[in-house]
């Protein structure tokens, strides 16, 4: 699953239009343009897809944080040290929609993706941690049509068609 499809699914999900996408890129300093922002949420088979990059997807996430739930006083959000994985995804996703793990395996059950408590919290430990456990493609693929499922009423397999 690439950073596009995260960014188009939860626009989806969420019913953003192109303004409030733009306003939380600049919650984050990150001004762009409707035309980039067009080209990064395109279908991969469009002619004028860009690929997104990890540090862009990382400001969207944080900027949907603040856009939901306001800035928090005295604290900046931390720049992307490395690489975006599923597991900081998700965590910003929880954070942003201030989930808790009942609530994530509730959405998760909406599209008969089950989970159990263990398993969901070991995707938010610390990498290293003897109980860390990477979160796939599937688990990220499933919240979001969950949550689109929630939020929307439908499923966001009628959105890929």
């Amino acid at each position: 699953m690439i950073n596009n499809d995260i960014l188009r699914r939860l626009r989806y999900a969420l019913s953003l239009n192109d303004q409030q996408m733009l306003a939380i890129f600049k919650l984050m300093d990150n001004e762009i343009d409707k035309e980039y922002l067009h080209k990064i949420i395109a279908k991969e088979d469009a002619k004028d897809f860009t690929l997104c990059r990890d540090s862009l997807l990382a400001l969207f996430l944080d900027g949907l944080i603040i856009h939901l739930r306001g800035k928090q006083e005295g604290r900046a959000p931390q720049p992307l040290k490395n690489k975006l994985n599923k597991n900081e995804v998700l965590r910003k996703l929880r954070i942003a929609l201030a989930l808790k793990a009942e609530d994530m395996i509730e959405i998760l059950g909406l599209v008969d993706f089950r989970l159990s408590k263990s398993e969901l919290s070991a995707f938010f430990r610390k990498p290293g941690h003897r109980n860390y456990v990477e979160a796939g493609d599937q688990v990220v693929r499933n919240f979001l049509a969950g949550l689109t499922k929630k939020n929307r009423g439908d499923d966001i397999t009628k959105q890929a068609q």
